[in-house]
């Protein structure tokens, strides 16, 4: 008992804000995640649809994703995807991704801006690893690192997977549009 006292009152490591107690670098890194994802997923949230409007170098396809099918065939995405969680209407206003079983060619348009708004969240939230550094001691690098990716590698995964679906039905319909006309 009187060597878990001591420790934990006295166990101190070093970090780039000086000698810090080992339980207040935890309780920082505990309220910073939370606090750093809300604030970044709300400023996503009011950031304007126009600046997701259309790929960019973050945001557009790559050679080897074979228009989603790499995360299909490599990743499995579809058997795990549904059971992430979807916060894209924790925001008043924001706009619930799961279940858009709707053709609609603007509400799949809508859809594939969301797509865009949430990677680029997402990026940011996993960013944040080096704001970190701050208060953490080198040899907690990795543990900061693996909570930014496992926290939102999956979900840059599924925008990406979805946007590739997305684009390709949009594809497929203004082509049949034009068909007809």
């Amino acid at each position: 008992m009187f060597a878990t006292a001591w420790f934990a009152t006295h166990m101190r490591v070093n970090t780039p804000l000086g000698r810090l107690p080992w339980w207040a670098v935890v309780a920082g890194n505990a309220a910073f995640w939370p606090a750093w994802t809300a604030a970044v997923g709300y400023s996503a949230h009011r950031a304007p649809a126009d600046w997701f409007a259309a790929d960019d170098f973050l945001t557009r396809g790559r050679p080897a994703e074979h228009d989603g099918a790499w995360y299909r065939d490599r990743l499995r995405i579809e058997r795990w995807k549904d059971h992430m969680p979807e916060a894209g209407a924790a925001f008043p206003g924001g706009f619930a991704k799961r279940g858009v079983g709707v053709r609609d060619p603007e509400t799949l348009r809508a859809f594939t801006v969301e797509t865009r708004r949430a990677e680029y969240a997402h990026w940011a939230m996993a960013a944040g690893v080096v704001i970190t550094i701050a208060w953490n001691p080198w040899w907690a690098a990795p543990v900061n690192v693996s909570v930014a990716a496992g926290s939102n590698l999956p979900c840059i995964a599924i925008q990406r997977y979805n946007r590739a679906r997305l684009l390709r039905i949009l594809r497929r319909s203004t082509s049949e549009r034009d068909a007809v006309r």
